[in-house]
């Protein structure tokens, strides 16, 4: 069938939308893919959802075996991996009973963490004992310029935009390696947020847990 003049505009209309759509989807919603078939994916996971910055946070802890939230009357135990503290819960920490910065002084957990700049299907092996003496950090989360926290702080947005390529080798509050990426802390972890108002704090994030002991952090076939 021969296309008319204005069958013709409506096709090129057509096509021209459906490119751009593409594009912005492209720009704007296009999410990481967090399965692997060897880590755990946590979506949505919940903060003290509710409160402010002038209320305080309530700090809460979760556990690498669980996949769960812990109950705060065990963190001088060796039961949780990370802790979730400070402004929005932003503020990601290990459990160690030695160290006094820790939110797990004076318990039993052995836990350790060092940020390694390379995205995390790069990393693949944790480093050794003396580079988690000599470079562990206690907790990560607003990045002003330290190097080692999770997210940058818009101070004019107002709004946490994560940092690209940073992972977090840990050893867990049992002793095993363990490498960590956190991806939002924002409700559904939009690709980009510029609502102020957007749910928070929702945490999604992945890690890997080694449990036979070994460096071996690869996560790729």
């Amino acid at each position: 069938m021969k296309m008319t003049k204005y069958n013709y505009l409506k096709t090129l209309l057509i096509t021209v939308a459906s490119a751009l759509l593409i594009s912005s989807c492209t720009k704007e919603q296009v999410k990481p893919q967090l399965q692997d078939g060897k880590s755990t994916v946590v979506n949505d996971l919940p903060g003290d959802v509710g409160s402010t910055i002038s209320s305080g946070f309530k700090t809460f802890y979760f556990s690498f075996t669980t996949n769960a939230k812990i109950d705060s009357g065990q963190k001088k135990s060796s039961q949780w991996d990370i802790s979730f503290a400070r402004e929005y819960n932003s503020y990601v920490g290990i459990n160690n009973g030695t160290n006094d910065a820790s939110l797990g002084f004076g318990g039993t957990g052995k836990g350790s963490m060092v940020v390694v700049n390379k995205a995390y299907d790069q990393v693949t092996e944790a480093p050794s004992d003396n580079v988690f003496t000599s470079a562990a950090i206690t907790s990560a989360g607003w990045d002003s310029g330290n190097g080692s926290g999770w997210y940058f702080y818009d101070l004019k947005t107002h709004l946490a935009v994560p940092v690209k390529n940073r992972t977090y080798v840990l050893r867990t509050a049992d002793g095993r390696y363990a490498k960590l990426e956190m991806v939002s802390m924002y409700k559904g972890a939009p690709a980009v947020v510029t609502d102020l108002n957007w749910p928070a704090p929702y945490f999604t994030f992945r890690y890997f847990v080694q449990q036979d002991g070994s460096r071996n952090l690869s996560t790729k076939d």
